[in-house]
């Protein structure tokens, strides 16, 4: 069997030695002491040619409201380190499509909003949650600079441009529900987030439920004006991956969130390295970046998915059963009971204790 290759960042980051998996780490144990090398008897032998291995390819995306996955994809950490193994970039608009393609499993992992993740999970999709990336402030109500809707109330009525499926949607209902407006009462038009914007800028909707950075550059190009904000109706930023690889490649499944804590780690020391690679794959300008990583995005927290997601969840679902969005109340119950996989981050935090 030969050594795994152990990359050095392009960049200084935090040092660790290597993106050694835990649960790699025990299988190429038990393999030695068993007399056994991949390929020869071993249950995660996986596809041919995918050398030690389980498997040789990873579909993985990378979105501009996750900046930790800018981060790896830009380091090239997991090229480097899954030697042997065809890893594929695939960027995500935004929860929805995330969420669709792992659906369709034309990627193995996908960055969701947690209330995304929960919807997908209750309308079953195989997904678990590995990884906590993030809680972000991205999500809130926007207008027009000279709009004559100033507050919750005046919304009315109008017509709002949402996202279906992401959480500037969830922001959105729960926006209504607190101010008592029911959803019949306003016309939620279903846009991807940028052409949710330029609906807003041309005058085709009255709000939108923005997301950052287009959120952010939303205010500083066009003047539009944030009504509402509460960042407790923002949900988490979770790390989602197809349950079945999860269970088959968990090897693999260890050194992508390796690579998200190593990520983490690097982001918290370069925050203006890490503001000037989302203004440059966002195409933003870079204070409207700064304004995303430094004011409205905290990424050092807890990465082990645990009771404080499960608690804004349990928040959540109703709502979702309410909206018409999730069948009832069982599978939401259920979907939070079987979303989270905390085991990968737990190993990688012990791993850099």
């Amino acid at each position: 069997m030969r050594n795994r290759k152990h990359s050095v960042p392009k960049s200084a980051g935090p040092k660790r030695s290597g993106l050694m998996p835990g649960l790699a780490l025990a299988s190429v144990v038990s393999m030695a002491l068993s007399g056994c090398v991949a390929g020869e008897g071993s249950a995660a032998a996986g596809t041919a040619g995918a050398g030690e291995w389980s498997t040789d390819t990873l579909n993985i995306d990378f979105a501009t409201y996750n900046p930790l996955s800018l981060v790896i994809r830009d380091q090239g950490w997991l090229e480097d380190e899954l030697d042997g193994v065809d890893v594929t970039w695939v960027q995500s608009d935004g929860s929805n499509t995330a969420n669709e393609n792992l659906r369709a499993e034309a990627i193995d992992f996908g960055s969701t909003a947690g209330s995304a993740a929960l919807l997908a999970r209750a309308n079953g999709a195989p997904i678990r949650t590995v990884d906590i990336y993030s809680q972000p402030e991205w999500s809130a109500i926007v207008v027009a600079g000279d709009s004559a809707i100033k507050d919750v109330a005046d919304l009315e009525g109008a017509s709002i441009a949402a996202t279906k499926g992401t959480d500037p949607y969830f922001f959105l209902l729960q926006t209504l529900d607190e101010a008592g407006i029911a959803l019949d009462d306003v016309e939620v038009q279903n846009l991807q987030h940028a052409d949710g914007r330029a609906a807003l800028d041309n005058g085709s909707v009255d709000a939108w439920a923005g997301l950052d950075p287009i959120m952010a550059a939303a205010e500083a190009e066009s003047g539009d004006q944030l009504i509402y904000r509460n960042i407790d109706f923002n949900t988490y930023g979770f790390l989602n991956a197809r349950e079945e690889f999860v269970d088959e490649h968990p090897d693999v499944t260890q050194t992508v969130v390796d690579a998200y804590e190593r990520a983490r780690a690097w982001a918290l020391e370069h925050p203006e390295e890490l503001s000037a690679l989302l203004a440059e794959v966002a195409s933003i300008d870079p204070e409207v970046a700064a304004t995303v990583i430094e004011e409205r995005t905290v990424l050092d927290l807890d990465p082990v998915p645990g009771d404080k997601q499960r608690e804004v969840l349990e928040v959540v679902g109703p709502i979702f059963v309410e909206s018409g969005d999730v069948p009832g109340q069982e599978q939401i119950d259920t979907a939070v009971d079987e979303l989270f996989a905390p085991e990968f981050a737990q190993e990688a935090v012990a791993s850099d204790e």
